[in-house]
């Protein structure tokens, strides 16, 4: 065989191609796409932060996406967010200073009915005046974030049996009661304004949810003290029995609360069914008592105070 004749040597083979490693993914991008109804919605970090926080995201949770808390991840959520371009909105707060004049406007309405009956003496003053006490857990809406769709039916639900409530304590302990939940309608509407108010000023300086949660705590004790004060003084105006109408006003109080801030609506019901039964006399303060230990925990969670 000649080296004509010769077979030419086999090409080289090819090398193989190199094995492509799967880029690690975007975390953020994957939560980003998860929550994009909340994100494209809200109007700045700190909405979408307690967004997360009530969907069960925590400062440990968002350590996975390499961020040291939510807030934190709020803020890169937020930013990432395409927004359309919106027209600067007005400086002048009139429309909100409105309503707020309007809502403490019916705050004060059950007070001046209730005085009006009672001062009257007429027949009817008792049913204008348990008339009056059942509006107050009704009349200026609760306070807080506004509750849509099924919550809101929900949410009016609960104020409605709250209304039942005070309505049955004063056809049991009579007319001075009814003046006296009345009455404190009004302190009850500006505790629970001033609260959420501080409470929105306090998440926006916070950085992690457990530093939110630690000072919220003690400013809704600080409320609830301050209008137990305001409810004994009113109760001592009515000539009503103090022990008898402060777990009543508290109860109202807190329902309102808590009702305005989306807490779960069955605990709030059922301590709402225990204040209609008839014996025994500790059943009120007892639920007023369920209802404290219950929004010690749930108004110290960033999500009760998303912006309305």
């Amino acid at each position: 065989m000649t080296l004509d004749e010769a077979a030419p040597p086999a090409p080289p083979a090819a090398p193989a191609a190199p094995t492509r490693r799967r880029a690690a993914g975007d975390p953020v991008k994957i939560l980003l796409h998860r929550h994009r109804d909340l994100c494209a919605r809200a109007v700045d970090p700190l909405e979408i932060a307690a967004g997360l926080e009530a969907q069960g995201i925590t400062d440990r949770t968002a350590a996975r996406f390499r961020h040291r808390d939510v807030f934190s991840l709020a803020e890169e959520l937020y930013a990432r967010t395409p927004r359309e371009e919106e027209a600067p909105a007005p400086t002048a707060a009139g429309p909100a200073d409105a309503r707020a004049v309007r809502r403490f406007g019916l705050a004060l309405l059950p007070g001046a009915l209730a005085c009006a009956a009672a001062a009257a003496a007429v027949p009817y003053a008792e049913a204008v005046v348990a008339l009056a006490a059942a509006a107050v857990p009704v009349l200026p809406g609760p306070p807080g974030r506004a509750a849509t769709g099924r919550a809101a039916w929900t949410a009016r639900a609960v104020l409605l049996l709250a209304a039942a409530a005070a309505g049955w304590a004063v056809h049991r302990h009579g007319t001075p009661l009814g003046t006296a939940l009345a009455l404190s309608a009004a302190p009850g509407h500006l505790a629970a304004a001033g609260y959420a108010a501080r409470a929105r000023r306090r998440l926006a300086a916070s950085r992690a949810l457990e530093d939110f949660a630690d000072g919220t705590r003690p400013l809704l004790l600080g409320t609830v003290a301050g209008f137990t004060a305001a409810a004994a003084g009113a109760a001592l105006l009515a000539g009503a029995a103090v022990p008898v109408a402060l777990p009543v006003a508290l109860l109202l109080f807190l329902t309102r609360l808590l009702t305005g801030h989306g807490a779960p609506r069955g605990p709030v019901a059922a301590a709402l069914a225990l204040a209609l039964v008839p014996l025994p006399a500790a059943a009120v303060p007892a639920a007023a008592a369920g209802l404290l230990v219950l929004a010690v925990p749930v108004l110290a969670r960033a999500s009760a105070h998303a912006r309305p």
